[in-house]
């Protein structure tokens, strides 16, 4: 698809869109449901998802970088929230926000340096699945975690690596390292580094900060 130079945001601390994996979200704050009701009347459908920071100075700030993912379903409850499901479809680089009338965010956007991201599915030849398997056994005990390991036997590198990098309860900044990693490869190496850290840390009160 044509990406737009535009998108509306969505900041949530702690949540991770990678592109070609699936978010499910739960909306329900107004300024949000009137983001949902004006991306769907969009031809990408496109919401772009970021980490809010906090700046040196204490202002509440947003990430240079962010993932887009098109709304691929969406049901809505009886008291009129929805739950809608994300496709990642690229990152993007924060160019400057949009002012306007909309309740939410909005900002212009760079998709040049992320063209990997809307091509094929990314391998990793030098991948050690046992031994990362392994490690991760030994933290999801740390962290009294209980997983299907059938599943993770079998997956795919990047479904793997992407699934995990979205799921574990990393903090905000571990996840936005995942985010910015330019390869599946540096995200896999990114994630066992993460990993590592967070076993030395101690036990499972103690994830690395």
């Amino acid at each position: 698809m044509d990406l737009p130079d535009i998108i509306p945001l969505f900041p949530l601390p702690g949540a991770l869109l990678l592109p070609r994996a699936r978010l499910p979200l739960h909306i329900f704050e107004p300024r949000y449901l009137a983001m949902l009701e004006d991306c769907l009347k969009t031809p990408g459908r496109l919401i772009g998802m970021i980490q809010p920071r906090e700046g040196p100075d204490g202002e509440k700030r947003l990430s240079a970088i962010g993932c887009a993912g098109r709304v691929t379903a969406f049901s809505e409850t009886e008291d009129g929230r929805y739950m809608i499901t994300l496709a990642g479809i690229s990152r993007f680089r924060l160019r400057e926000e949009v002012q306007g009338f909309t309740p939410y965010r909005r900002a212009a956007v760079e998709w040049t340096a992320f063209t990997r991201d809307t091509g094929p599915v990314e391998d990793d030849p030098s991948f050690n699945r046992p031994a990362f398997l392994e490690q991760l056994a030994r933290y999801f005990s740390n962290q009294r975690l209980g997983t299907d390991w059938d599943s993770l036997k079998e997956a795919e590198p990047e479904l793997l690596v992407n699934a995990l990098s979205m799921m574990l309860p990393l903090p905000p900044a571990d996840k936005q390292a995942l985010l910015e990693a330019p390869s599946l490869v540096t995200r896999r190496e990114t994630l066992i580094t993460l990993l590592e850290f967070a076993l030395r840390a101690g036990d499972g009160d103690e994830v690395l900060q």
